[in-house]
């Protein structure tokens, strides 16, 4: 079987939704019963996005296998079957670094190292090995047309085309067609000079998607065709939707599966989108309302949360509910003024996360929900700081602090994975944490967690044995585990061996469960994940017993 190659450009302007137009197709071509898979090439010097800033670039996405990549492998996920690996994403960095290593041990003899053929090269064999065993690979290349780190992708997808025969090529476009509110115009002009722009690279594109705030109209499709030198059929209008869930739709009504499919010569059976008209209707019609809290240090970009904000929708489709999702910054509750920033919420969500600023602020809140009895679920950052809160204000060890944090505290509840297994006594570890490199050194990816018999975890999940995503550094210390079980705060997963502890749950509490793991990089809107669905579940109960409270208060 011969792989088909779909590669995806954007022009004009950045933040087009590449990611979620790659996604869609490859939602709908899925749907038609064919094996695709996809890939995203991002043209920055980095290795991977594990050490950039979320603020600058987002989230960080976490493959079954281990790797960190970019957030569009997320979208990937929750529009298509397939789970992404290491293979589905690389960055001009790991490129450069790979062809330098070579380098440095002699495989190319000698020869002086070039962008055109040894750079290239290396992209082209990275497309390859990520595209075995698809009938379809959807190729997304980051950033846009013009942008001086893109280049070496660019002319590697046009060298395929010679390298693998165009028949087997497809280019597709992504374009913005702006709306002059003052003209009342849509404008063609920047579509038409991203791909002059596009031509000038020695790609000729097969299909443009217009992203637009409007539907594009026939003349104007028919004005870019003639200008762009593509039949009409290949001009995609793609406006403005209000779900990205919808969009899957939208592209098989203007014809982009059936397109594709005639241009390789594929047989396959019409898009089945009956799932996406599922969530779609259940988008659409909600019975509660409710407002959830994410404390955090990122929130200048809600995309650094993207997939705990999108698996908390998910969860709001499999229980008729619209989630409404506040992001709070933690360090506006650290002067007590801020906590009034809590005072309507229905849940409160802690989510993973690296650094001592906004730690106290996530630890007020952690308090907060504990004692209003407000459904409380921390994610990995989130289950570490709810151990240390009720330590020092349950349990009442004051110094109790990560070394995360603190170094040298002098109750360290929560330490370095490796120091875990020998530290012994509650005693600071002397390991200088500046010493331990940051990329690459995290425990990363699918691992099992093994559930206690007549947990709410256990029932949740209907098994006791599950496989979810990890992130993470630190570790709750295992030396202390027996004596958190003493309390009412109770470990409830653990690692296969059992050495860590992966959940915790507060007895006396309505919705208190933490867990080290990350489960919304498994949700999707076609099956949500059970811990957020009971999470949402447990706001609405919050909400309307609250509500009928100060009822019956007034």
């Amino acid at each position: 079987m011969k792989t088909n190659y779909i590669f995806i450009t954007g022009g004009v302007v950045s933040s087009l939704g590449k990611g979620i137009t790659a996604a869609s197709i490859a939602s709908v071509l899925e749907s038609r019963k064919l094996n695709v898979t996809i890939m995203k090439l991002d043209p920055y010097i980095n290795v991977d996005p594990g050490t950039i800033n979320p603020i600058q670039h987002g989230e960080v996405f976490v493959t079954e296998d281990g790797s960190e990549t970019d957030l569009d492998l997320g979208h990937y996920e929750r529009f298509i079957r397939k789970k992404m690996t290491r293979h589905n994403n690389f960055t001009t960095g790991s490129i450069y670094s790979e062809v330098l290593q070579k380098e440095r041990k002699g495989d190319y003899l000698g020869s002086t190292i070039q962008v055109i053929p040894h750079i290239t090269n290396a992209i082209k064999k990275r497309i390859l090995q990520g595209s075995k065993k698809s009938r379809i690979s959807i190729i997304e290349i980051g950033g846009t047309v013009g942008d001086i780190e893109s280049l070496p992708f660019l002319e590697a997808i046009r060298q395929m085309s010679n390298d693998i025969n165009k028949k087997h090529i497809f280019y597709i476009h992504l374009t913005l067609v702006p709306y002059i509110s003052v003209s009342k115009e849509i404008k063609t002009k920047p579509t038409q000079h991203s791909v002059k722009e596009l031509l000038s690279i020695g790609i000729q594109p097969d299909m443009l998607i217009c992203r637009s705030e409007f539907p594009v109209p026939k003349n104007e499709k028919e004005k870019i065709a003639l200008f762009c030198n593509i039949p009409i059929k290949a001009v995609i209008s793609l406006q403005d939707l209000d779900s990205i869930y919808q969009i899957p739709k939208l592209l098989k009504l203007e014809g982009v599966d059936k397109y594709i499919c005639n241009y390789f010569r594929i047989k396959a059976p019409e898009a089945d989108l009956s799932e996406w008209d599922t969530v779609i209707y259940e988008e659409s019609h909600t019975n509660n309302i409710i407002t959830i809290g994410i404390i955090g240090k990122y929130i200048e970009l809600p995309d650094a949360y993207k997939s705990v904000i999108e698996a908390l929708k998910h969860a709001g489709l499999k229980t008729s509910t619209m989630v409404k999702i506040q992001l709070i910054d933690a360090q506006k509750i650290e002067n007590n003024k801020g906590i009034d920033l809590l005072n309507n919420l229905d849940g409160i969500l802690i989510p993973g996360g690296f650094g001592k600023r906004g730690i106290e602020g996530k630890m007020m809140s952690i308090k907060y929900a504990r004692e209003k009895k407000i459904p409380y679920f921390g994610i990995c950052l989130g289950m570490h700081l709810a151990i240390i809160e009720f330590f020092r204000n349950v349990i009442g060890i004051k110094e109790t602090n990560s070394t995360e944090f603190d170094p040298k505290c002098q109750y360290p509840i929560i330490d370095i994975i490796s120091n875990n297994k020998n530290n012994k006594n509650l005693k600071a570890t002397k390991k200088n944490k500046k010493e331990i490199p940051i990329g690459g050194t995290l425990r990363l990816g699918s691992k099992t967690c093994i559930l206690d018999k007549n947990s709410l975890v256990e029932k949740l999940y209907g098994k006791n044995i599950i496989i979810e995503r990890y992130r993470h550094r630190y570790e709750v210390n295992h030396q202390l585990l027996d004596q958190i079980n003493i309390s009412e705060l109770k470990i409830t997963g653990r690692s296969k061996k059992n050495q860590l502890a992966e959940i915790i749950e507060l007895n006396n509490h309505p919705w208190f469960i933490a867990c080290q793991f990350h489960p919304e990089f498994t949700s999707t809107p076609r099956e949500s994940h059970p811990l957020f669905i009971d999470f949402i579940k447990a706001s609405i109960k919050f909400q309307k017993t609250n509500n009928n409270i100060n009822i019956k208060n007034n």
